[in-house]
């Protein structure tokens, strides 16, 4: 067999390619915990108007765990055509624009590229249709499946009056409220079918179009949101959240403004900001939220342990948060107390992966930064003594997430370790220094 030599050059070619591979860190908005989470907007023409259509726009949250929070979701497109929006019901547009054109009472909005947003709770009846008026909040598809809808009802003109001269809008956008999600074209599918409220007879739209967003963290922040901490009961050691895992202090351009408790006058400075930047509180992590994992106790066929979630940040009340947790023993839950739980199988039939969050009314609303900036729980779990261990950290969770966001754990040596492991190292040491005294007294008996 030949040798195959390959020119110097062309070697380190290849080898810068393979670290720019190595190195690369990917933005895609593929998550491995809910592979087929997204928001699906789907555009339906229910009737044509003497110069356009109207329309049922209805958005689908088909995430898991990330949901949409106050101060809610806007929508976004631009007009294929010269259409503009006659009149709207559920939502409206941010921005009117030039109008005056039109004779008459102008229409609901002129814009080349409106956005619209939801209306808020309390709405007229005249202007509200189904899964409207929630100010923009969209809760997850596995913590509240009822409320992870919403819909708007749009008159547009000067857009064709079939579905062979109708253009579909363009460069589809959604904010929730900040960046994050990517949306892909309009993409016509099969007419929507509906069934009527006696489900005796069935109509179908006119046409019907779907727009798919995902989100991607990395393009919703360019620092995590959240961190962890670990403690046990066998061990002293509480190791913290990793150092300016957020960012730091006095870099404001990545976490926002750092301020301590005891700032006089704070309650004045969050209460007139209305900016969605966090206002953490001064910590060595300078995340909005810990979350503290603490193996508490352990029984002959349990072990318990204590999850605490505080919130740093002085300018977010958390409502409707929610928790993901892998970890090997969920599937061997036994009991919760103060936290819901769903089970999660996003590798199929393996049960590591659960959504955790609070009871409604109770603490599924977690207040910001203070003293009452945190909620609490505890799990008992049954243990399974073909796996079960607490040495090399087993006992503590392999990822977190906090409202959807992948928090930063802190390295795996830095976990608290089982004390039995230095005790075997220094009585096997014993052991030896024994018996080789035991064995040189009895040669010089000999």
């Amino acid at each position: 067999m030949g040798i195959f030599f390959i020119p110097k050059a062309t070697s380190c070619i290849l080898f810068l390619f393979l670290m720019s591979c190595t190195c690369f860190i990917s933005t895609d908005a593929y998550d491995p915990l809910d592979p087929n989470g997204n928001i699906t907007i789907k555009w339906d023409i229910i009737s044509w108007t003497p110069d356009g259509y109207v329309a049922a726009v209805t958005m689908n949250n088909f995430q898991q765990y990330r949901h949409i929070a106050s101060p809610g979701w806007s929508l976004g497109w631009t007009w294929a055509k010269k259409e503009v929006i006659w009149s709207m019901m559920g939502g409206q547009t941010t921005e009117q624009g030039d109008c005056s054109k039109f004779k008459g009472t102008p229409p609901h909005c002129c814009k080349k590229d409106p956005t619209v947003v939801d209306l808020l709770p309390g709405t007229p009846y005249n202007m509200q249709i189904a899964n409207c008026c929630k100010g923009g909040v969209l809760s997850s598809w596995a913590q509240d499946p009822a409320n992870s809808v919403s819909s708007f009802q749009v008159s547009v003109g000067r857009a064709g009056t079939t579905n062979k001269t109708v253009k579909v809008p363009k460069n589809f956008t959604l904010k929730a409220p900040g960046p994050g999600y990517t949306c892909s074209p309009a993409k016509i599918v099969t007419p929507t079918l509906f069934i009527q409220a006696d489900k005796r007879r069935v109509t179908q739209a006119l046409m019907t179009w779907n727009v798919t967003c995902t989100y991607s963290q990395f393009l919703a922040q360019k620092t995590p949101s959240c961190c962890v901490s670990l403690s046990s009961f066998y061990n002293d050691t509480i190791v913290p959240c990793p150092t300016c895992a957020c960012g730091c202090q006095g870099n404001s351009s990545q976490t926002g403004t750092c301020v301590n408790g005891n700032t006089p006058h704070l309650a004045s400075v969050v209460s007139g900001q209305h900016n969605v930047a966090p206002l953490v509180q001064c910590t060595s992590h300078m995340c909005p939220v810990r979350i503290h994992w603490h193996v508490k106790l352990n029984y002959k066929e349990y072990w318990r342990v204590k999850v605490t979630i505080t919130n740093f940040n002085y300018r977010m009340n958390y409502s409707n948060w929610n928790m993901v947790v892998q970890h090997p023993n969920l599937d061997n839950v036994t009991q919760l107390f103060s936290f819901n739980y769903k089970s999660l199988t996003p590798y199929g039939t393996i049960n590591d992966t659960a959504m955790l969050w609070g009871f409604k009314f109770y603490n599924d609303f977690l207040n910001q930064a203070g003293p009452d900036g945190n909620v609490q729980s505890e799990i008992l779990f049954r243990k399974d003594k073909s796996t079960f261990t607490f040495d090399k950290g087993w006992a503590f969770p392999r990822r977190i997430y906090f409202n959807g966001d992948n928090c930063v754990m802190p390295p795996p040596d830095a976990y608290p370790w089982l004390p039995n492991a230095g005790f075997r190292q220094e009585a096997s040491l014993l052991a030896l220094v024994m018996s080789s005294l035991v064995a040189l007294a009895f040669y010089a008996y000999v």
